[in-house]
């Protein structure tokens, strides 16, 4: 029976400001994708989110972004290759500590915003990023835009990794997404995020906003926590899949 994960950016929200309604989707996912307080989070908020996370038997992960809380992790910064590396080891090392201080594991990694699509164009920024994360968690599953330049730096490096796509999110011919700011870029429509993720996982490929067709294999569906109609469209792409006859279950990491 065909299989994948569904994974979502929480952990998002800062002191009184709420971003996302995270204990819902945490009914429907199985991974996590939990900030680390440089793009967004704060540590009350981390702690919070690793706890019930943990307890819905949801798949954890750190999610590093670029440091900035004012542009929520999506300009795109220069920044010093060390610098920025020594960013994402105290992001996931900060992760790590607080996961095992409510008996939680950090399982999986996956960057955020403006720092993955910059990594999704640059392979040898995605081996620097994926070496630097390593290095604090050796054994972290890496989460992985599909068929972009950070599989290609994942394979080389020869760590566990899990494809993903995105239900919510549209296609350049490149298999990189369509920049936030051009129209069409964001799909709010439940139901046509459901039937597109059907049709990507039986296909087995990405499908761009084209037609054209990217072969790759799919491990797991992103649905952004951010947006306003987060949980209907995670539940519209879980029950579509389901109805599909695809088990909705979390990834275990490959190496091909």
């Amino acid at each position: 029976m065909p299989r994948v994960d569904l994974n979502a950016d929480m952990g998002e929200s800062f002191g009184p400001w709420k971003m996302g309604d995270d204990a819902r989707l945490l009914e429907i996912v199985t991974s996590a994708n939990i900030a680390c307080g440089a793009h967004a989070g704060d540590p009350d908020v981390l702690s919070e989110t690793l706890t019930l996370a943990h307890r819905n038997g949801v798949g954890i992960g750190a999610h590093p972004g670029f440091p900035d809380l004012q542009g929520f992790g999506r300009r795109r910064l220069t920044i010093p290759r060390g610098s920025l590396q020594n960013s994402v080891r105290y992001q996931v090392a900060a992760h790590v500590g607080m996961a095992k201080a409510v008996g939680a594991q950090v399982r999986h990694l996956k960057l955020h915003g403006a720092l993955a699509n910059m990594a999704s164009e640059d392979e040898q920024l995605a081996s620097d990023l994926y070496e630097a994360a390593l290095s604090v968690a050796p054994d972290l599953i890496v989460m992985v835009l599909a068929a972009t330049a950070q599989e290609a730096a994942v394979r080389k490096l020869g760590c566990r990794f899990a494809a993903e796509i995105f239900a919510d999110r549209a296609y350049n011919d490149d298999a990189t997404l369509v920049d936030r700011g051009l129209p069409g870029a964001v799909i709010h429509d439940a139901a046509r995020a459901g039937a597109r993720m059907v049709e990507m996982v039986e296909a087995g490929a990405i499908i761009t906003e084209s037609g054209k067709r990217i072969e790759t294999g799919i491990d797991t569906i992103c649905l952004h926590g951010d947006t306003p109609e987060a949980v209907e469209i995670a539940t519209s792409v879980r029950a579509a899949l389901e109805a599909a006859g695809i088990t909705a279950t979390q990834f275990d990491g490959r190496t091909s």
